[in-house]
């Protein structure tokens, strides 16, 4: 089993910045991709940005393309989703998620291990 720890959300003005944090524990040895996800209230969970663990390949939504970067630290077992220039359409709960298959994480169905999930509002 892999625990996932989602932290970082927060309120900020749209053209603001946050970093989210998500840290691993448990069986961190076998995760293959980790991710972020965001959820707006009544709409579908949306992939957001993935990066492969060992070798660091990345996929990202297109309206999140140069303002968010993910980014990961092997020694803490952490992944980040450094967001810029957040804008209203931005308010979600964010969730992290990890797998330990060989997928290329853009969808939920690709992930075996979620967050509890941290809330982003942008005001504009």
């Amino acid at each position: 089993q892999v625990q996932l720890l989602e932290s970082g959300g927060g309120l900020v003005q749209a053209g603001g910045s946050l970093r989210l944090s998500c840290a691993a524990s448990g069986r961190t040895l076998s995760i293959y991709r980790m991710g972020w996800f965001r959820q707006a209230p009544g709409k579908e969970r949306e992939f957001v940005a993935t990066m492969s663990w060992s070798g660091g390949d990345t996929y990202y939504l297109d309206s999140v393309k140069g303002r968010f970067t993910i980014s990961r630290d092997n020694a803490e077992i952490t992944v980040y989703l450094q967001m810029n220039n957040l804008k209203p359409e931005d308010t979600a709960d964010y969730y992290c998620a990890a797998t330990n298959t060989v997928v290329a994480g853009t969808i939920p169905d690709d992930y075996n291990y979620w967050g509890q999930g941290t809330q982003v509002t942008v005001s504009s």
